[in-house]
């Protein structure tokens, strides 16, 4: 690098009185006029940003010296980064270039500060050469003769093929050597890497450190550590996301020898922190017609001792609502981890409910157990075991549901956000087969689906448009004979917004008047989003939903707009809607709640 004193034209920020330079002002200069190099070496700046800053943290004049000196080398490798290789870069400081100025002369008042920057003319690969290349390797595609010579590229190849060979099993790959020759001449550079691939390695000893409460034989069933595999840094991604998901540490590292073993294989350390095993949660939402609801929960991470987690949930909903009474239940549920395998957790479940509704009253009760599948971050699945008992009394008198289920769901989730998405899809499949073990109680099958996709755009997806369809169905038991938990309902936050909750559903005349939800549901939600500020959004949206019997029902719609504040924990809704269709509502319905409607 050459520091030399230019008058050269250019683009020229100037900022005159900021808090970092006290009465002065900060030129910055660079030639040629290429606005997008300036933005690059600018972000690069030191200066620049101290000149943003104000009130106490506002820089002295020790620290605008010091960020004066740092520049030059950041500076020079923001134009590395862009392909200039013979700069000279200028950094007057009240007039006098800060690299001859000596820290202890450092000057006690700064008025000003001038940035000149000449890039010289951009470089180009002469010759772009990396080996020996693993199979399948792809380089980026800057990395060749004639593409702008920046350093990120030859910093990204050389990683790739590096990651190219761990692939295959070579965790030891590295860079053996390198060169790189810049011809000023022809303005280009040469850059010749060679790798060293080093044996094929496999997995050794985990060794484990920081536990307390936890069993140390359930740590390694639920890291699931390959020993004995040939290495594969997923695995090790995956390890990872199995002690993330046990949710019981805090903290969790994984560091791998300096050195291989005799065998070629490659030992670990595993550390972690655990978390506290207790937790208490609480979650408040109300709408006008449905009144407001409370929940609550308990959890306790580390029952005995293996990741084991208890969580007891409490609710009560309809306080206040119009329709109704108040609903209440409680359960409770234990989830143990890596039973069977790593990826596969048990639970065992029960709860009892007491549910009040326009068309019936019900007492209910269920315990059952089942597994958990992880087939990968994304899909999960889940088939269980259930005993269900139910009382049910309306207009016809009191019916007793009793029956067998096996309840099954899988789930892919490829959102960006699981509170907030802006991009990405979300598919929920449930299969529920039941026996009905008295004469009241059929046997059938219920079917569930709820697909979402969004879509993001604008600048950091400022705008978003989101949609919803959602499906059931019950077959093979009549209306009368399928338990009321099973059948559909529309109407409320979940399904119509502008409806009153649960407000569509059927009624059939046989031996009296029974009014009930459907065994044939669908629903479909669009939104539109949009960013007003870094914190606060607004919604947009239409619902309808479709409740039958035997193909033959009713429609319901609803519209509205909303506001949305995010927090750290997902946005807080605020929706206010009102029928479009349908004669099941009418006047305005509001809706407060933690996360997006779907």
């Amino acid at each position: 690098m050459r520091v030399t004193k230019l008058g050269l034209a250019g683009i020229v920020l100037s900022v005159i009185g900021g808090a970092a330079l006290a009465q002065g002002n900060l030129q910055f200069q660079v030639a040629g006029g290429d606005e997008d190099l300036t933005e690059a070496l600018k972000g690069a700046s030191l200066v620049v940003s101290a000149e943003d800053k104000t009130g106490d943290d506002a820089p002295d004049a020790q620290d605008l010296f010091g960020s004066a000196r740092a520049d030059y080398a950041r500076i020079l490798a923001a134009l590395y980064d862009e392909g200039y290789y013979s700069p000279t870069i200028s950094i007057l400081v009240n007039g006098k270039e800060a690299a001859s100025i000596a820290p202890l002369d450092a000057p006690s008042t700064i008025s000003s500060i001038q940035i000149t920057v000449d890039p010289g003319p951009k470089f180009t690969f002469s010759k772009a050469d990396i080996a020996p290349l693993a199979p399948k390797t792809e380089l980026p595609d800057g990395f060749k003769a004639g593409q702008t010579a920046r350093t990120s590229v030859i910093r990204s190849a050389a990683q790739t093929a590096v990651t190219g060979w761990e692939a295959q099993g070579h965790a030891k790959a590295d860079v053996a050597s390198q060169k790189i020759t810049a011809d000023h001449r022809s303005d280009t550079l040469a850059t010749d890497i060679r790798l060293d691939p080093g044996p094929k390695v496999s997995f050794g000893n985990l060794t484990i450190t920081g536990y307390k409460r936890m069993r140390e034989e359930r740590i390694r069933a639920i890291a699931g550590f390959p020993k004995g595999q040939v290495f594969d840094p997923d695995e090790l991604e995956l390890v990872r996301t199995r002690l993330r998901r046990a949710s019981v540490f805090s903290s969790m590292t994984l560091t791998e020898a300096d050195k291989l073993n005799p065998d070629d294989s490659l030992d670990y350390t595993l550390g972690v922190v655990e978390d506290k095993r207790r937790r208490l949660g609480a979650g408040v939402e109300y709408q006008t017609v449905d009144g407001l609801t409370l929940s609550g929960y308990w959890l306790h991470r580390n029952l005995f001792g293996g990741a084991e987690r208890l969580r007891v949930d409490a609710d009560v909903s309809g306080i206040g609502g119009s329709d109704g009474g108040a609903d209440y239940s409680l359960g409770v549920r234990i989830d143990r981890p890596a039973t069977f395998s790593p990826d596969t957790s048990a639970y065992a479940e029960t709860s009892v409910s007491r549910e009040s509704t326009d068309d019936y009253d019900e007492n209910a009760f269920e315990i059952g157990a089942g597994l958990t599948r992880y087939f990968n971050e994304d899909i999960t699945g889940e088939l269980g075991l259930a005993y269900n008992w139910s009382q049910v009394t309306d207009d016809v008198g009191d019916t007793y549901f009793s029956q067998i289920s096996a309840p099954g769901t899988l789930t892919i989730d490829k959102r960006d956000s699981s509170t907030d998405a802006t991009k990405g899809y979300y598919a929920k499949i449930g299969l529920t087969p039941f026996v009905g073990l008295n004469s009241s109680t059929g046997t059938g099958l219920q079917s569930t689906g709820d697909l979402r996709g969004y879509f993001g755009f604008g600048a950091d997806d400022r705008f978003v448009l989101a949609g919803r369809a959602q499906y059931g169905i019950v077959v093979g038991s009549s209306l009368e004979e399928t338990p009321r938990d099973y059948l559909f309902y529309s109407g409320g936050g979940g399904t119509v917004r502008g409806q009153p909750y649960q407000s569509l559903g059927v009624t059939k005349l046989e031996d009296g008047t029974l009014k009930t939800g459907g065994t044939e549901f669908a629903g479909l939600s669009g939104e539109f989003r949009m960013g007003i500020t870094e914190s606060i959004g607004a919604v947009a949206f239409y619902d309808m939903g479709w409740v039958g019997d035997d193909g033959t029902g009713d429609w319901q719609s609803g519209a509205g707009l909303g506001l949305r504040y995010k927090t750290g924990i997902g946005p807080i809704r605020l929706d206010v809607a009102a029928p479009v269709g349908g004669d099941t509502g009418e006047g305005v319905q509001l809706y407060v709640g933690l996360g997006q409607a779907f």
